[in-house]
């Protein structure tokens, strides 16, 4: 790859430029008080805008938060996150109400260097994830007005073609943030020449989110060791009974071929945690992979396969996890992904967490995120990066 970085950028002087970055500031928020729940996101982006500010841009952040239909929503505002970023900035970050209009031009209009402003929820413009390339111009036409350069430091939005990551960069001179950097520097040493054993954990719900990304990870793992709700599935290729658990009957047959086809490098677990409902308090307790009730779902994965993950892990070199192994956000069913996450920080490899849940299984359960080797921004962009496809707001930044 050939991308210009934010050392070029800054080398160049951006004192009294404004610099538009894409940042993903797509972070939770609690539904009854709209206060931020995790600000991994918005941590991750800081680098990136110090620098700027310390070097006197003008910096004009833009993110999307949530999936609003392209039209203003309120509880998708990207106003708390303004709040919390000037606090971790230590400065106040100026608030545009709305993305391209009246405000973010005046708000962008009255920056003096080393001001840093947001603009609202990119998303609330049908332009930016429109398919038409011709509104989606539009759209980045607006934007790319801004600004004087471009920073791609939104790694969780690069395998979208959106008008912000990919038609923006083609209108001005763009560079790659130091989090966009950092990931795909990480993600290259999965995909290039991996020390191994090379172990990877698998869970999440779906098989069918996953697939691609197991068919790519089976010929250049060592042992790939799956768990969460999708475990359902491949149990049930065995010919287990799964009971009431998470199951996509159309995807037995795909789970039985991968299965024959994978040379024994795909662990299984062999006990797990099993409820009569889902629910936080429902009566549960472990039973064998072979001893599923008809009428009880599984919602972990037990502390036998725990150890058996953890032993594999042990003799890993290089480490990737995406995917809790169980319902972690409710503390009778965290066991799982807590013991398989203490294993990786235990084990003398190179870890990445890929992302997603699994990032936020880790500041959840009070992990110390130094344990890992990295901490992706993006799920689904790390696994599309392992899947060896093109990532558009990646091509967008190569010259």
């Amino acid at each position: 790859m050939s991308i210009r970085t934010l050392d070029d950028l800054l080398a160049e002087g951006v004192s009294g430029r404004r610099v538009l970055v894409r940042a993903d500031l797509n972070v939770p928020l609690d539904k009854q008080s709209g206060a931020i729940t995790d600000d991994g996101r918005i941590r991750a982006v800081l680098p990136t805008l110090g620098a700027l500010v310390e070097a006197g841009a003008k910096v004009v952040v833009c993110s999307h938060l949530g999936r609003p239909k392209g039209t203003p929503d309120p509880q998708f505002s990207l106003s708390p996150v303004a709040g919390r970023l000037g606090e971790l900035l230590g400065a106040p970050v100026h608030f545009a109400t709305d993305t391209v209009g009246d405000s973010a031009r005046s708000t962008v209009a009255g920056l003096a260097d080393g001001q840093v402003a947001l603009l609202e929820n990119l998303r609330f413009n049908a332009g930016e994830t429109s398919k038409d390339e011709a509104e989606r111009g539009a759209f980045a036409d607006q934007l790319a007005a801004f600004g004087d350069a471009y920073v791609d430091d939104a790694f969780g939005a690069v395998h979208r073609k959106h008008a912000s990551v990919y038609d923006v960069p083609a209108r001005l001179p763009h560079v790659a943030g130091r989090l966009v950097l950092r990931e795909v520097e990480v993600l290259s040493k999965l995909t290039s020449e991996p020390e191994r054993p090379y172990v990877v954990v698998l869970g999440g719900s779906k098989v069918s989110d996953k697939l691609a990304v197991i068919e790519a990870l089976l010929p250049t793992v060592d042992r790939l060791l799956i768990g969460g709700g999708m475990c359902f599935t491949f149990l049930k290729a065995q010919g287990l009974e799964v009971g009431t658990s998470l199951l996509e009957k159309d995807m037995v047959e795909t789970c039985r071929n991968l299965l024959e086809r994978s040379g024994g490098k795909i662990m299984l677990p062999v006990d797990v945690v099993v409820a009569d409902a889902f629910a936080p308090d429902a009566a549960h307790d472990t039973v064998r992979v072979d001893g599923i009730p008809s009428h009880r779902l599984g919602l972990d994965i037990g502390p036998e396969t725990v150890a058996g993950f953890a032993a594999a892990l042990s003799q890993g070199k290089t480490i990737f996890w995406n995917g809790p192994m169980g319902v972690f956000e409710m503390a009778a069913f965290a066991a799982g992904t807590r013991g398989i996450a203490e294993a990786i920080t235990k084990a003398d490899a190179f870890s990445v967490v890929g992302g997603g849940d699994s990032a936020a299984a880790v500041r959840a359960l009070g992990l110390d995120e130094s344990s890992f080797g990295h901490i992706s921004t993006g799920g689904g962009a790390s696994l599309e990066y392992l899947e060896g496809k093109t990532l558009p707001g990646i091509a967008a930044l190569e010259n």
